[in-house]
């Protein structure tokens, strides 16, 4: 079955910056699954998946238009210490997770207090033009219940 509108594609992936330094993988953890056509991924991913089928590997450059967005000026926010995720001591330049209306988000912190910190709030890979190494595991047809949430479900998905 090939990628296209309403199926769910399940993909590993290495992003490398335009170097060859690996800046992010998903290797050893399940692969990564979402509802084609449905606005839930990159859309440089799925253009570049588009037609693809399990087995399937890709290399494709992608502008920060299609991935991570471009880098916003004026950024910063002021968070809680409390609501940082993913260390217990923090530092300039580390990266933390926030929770948002909008779901996680990565951060970068700039400056950190004993209650507040300082954060950027683009992606870390904002604004950069990355290599993707894409790998098609897995490509079936959406259950009705996917296509009524718009996301996938099961391994690498949405979990309720």
């Amino acid at each position: 079955m090939q990628v296209s509108k309403d199926s769910v594609v399940q993909f590993n992936y290495v992003i490398k910056d335009l170097d060859g330094k690996e800046v992010e993988s998903n290797a050893g953890q399940a692969a990564v699954a979402y509802l084609h056509g449905h606005n839930g991924m990159m859309p440089g991913i799925e253009k570049s998946l588009e037609g693809k089928q399990a087995g399937d590997k890709i290399t494709v450059e992608l502008p920060p238009s299609d991935t991570f967005g471009e880098k916003l000026d004026n950024a910063e926010q002021r968070v809680s210490v409390k609501h940082l995720m993913g260390a217990k001591k923090w530092q300039a330049g580390m990266s933390a997770v926030v929770n948002t209306e909008h779901g996680q988000r990565q951060v970068t912190i700039l400056k950190v207090g004993k209650f507040m910190a300082t954060v950027d709030t683009n992606h870390p890979l904002a604004g950069q033009t990355l290599q993707f190494e894409l790998e098609v595991t897995a490509v079936r047809e959406a259950t009705e219940e996917e296509l009524q949430h718009g996301h996938a479900h099961g391994e690498g998905g949405h979990h309720h």
